[in-house]
């Protein structure tokens, strides 16, 4: 299933987004999911970034590729078109998770870099995803890929029409739930205490609603 947003961009699309920057360009490239339109270089960029041949390659000065972003975009000499990648299945990402799964949940957290900066984390900690509810949720952009240095690449993303639904069926199959807020009373060292965990489920919220009341186990400090 690909991406469902069909909201147009003044740099590339939602459908065909452009991705720049080397490491979100080197990580795209090394990605066997994810299908290269075209790309456009500078020649000293093209000498190290592995193009597929049949992606077609256009030699460009650093003020040309500049046209292709948004404004100050850090493009570092390299941008590619892309296709977005297919959404993960939640069900498909809750079977394959093993003994101290940590799964990140996203609610209306919708700023691309915020997003961004969530995912690699998401890739340094080795999350087995994250899941953010359609339509409170970035699609992949420049940004994002800029500001998840590849992770957007390596990290599934699910995106549920229902979040509160989906954190049943997250808890459902195993998940301690846990809702972090700066607001909270308790951090996390304290709400884990000395439970043997297996499963372990990290909800990241800016606007946590009625569904904290309603499905998540305790409410932490964000660390």
């Amino acid at each position: 299933m690909s991406r469902r947003t069909k909201s147009h961009q003044s740099h590339g699309s939602a459908n065909r987004p452009r991705l720049w920057g080397k490491h979100a360009v080197a990580a795209a490239l090394d990605n066997p999911d994810r299908k290269i339109l075209k790309a456009w270089a500078t020649r000293e960029a093209s000498a190290f970034m592995q193009f597929p041949k049949d992606v077609p390659v256009t030699l460009a000065d650093v003020a040309d590729l500049g046209r292709l972003v948004p404004h100050d975009a850090p493009h570092q000499g390299v941008v590619i078109e892309v296709e977005p990648l297919e959404d993960a299945w939640l069900d498909g990402l809750l079977g394959s998770a093993g003994e101290q799964a940590v799964l990140l949940v996203l609610d209306q957290v919708t700023d691309p870099h915020n997003v961004g900066a969530i995912l690699r984390s998401a890739a340094a900690f080795g999350a087995v995803g994250i899941v953010t509810q359609d339509r409170h949720s970035p699609p992949e952009s420049g940004a994002l890929a800029k500001a998840a240095s590849g992770a957007l690449e390596r990290v599934p993303w699910a995106r549920v029409v229902n979040l509160a639904r989906a954190l049943d069926e997250i808890g459902e199959a195993g998940f301690w739930r846990i809702g972090l807020a700066g607001d909270a009373d308790t951090d996390l060292k304290e709400a884990l205490g000395r439970r043997e965990l297996y499963w372990r489920l990290v909800a990241v919220s800016e606007q946590m609603r009625a569904i904290a009341e309603r499905v998540w186990y305790a409410v932490v400090k964000e660390a």
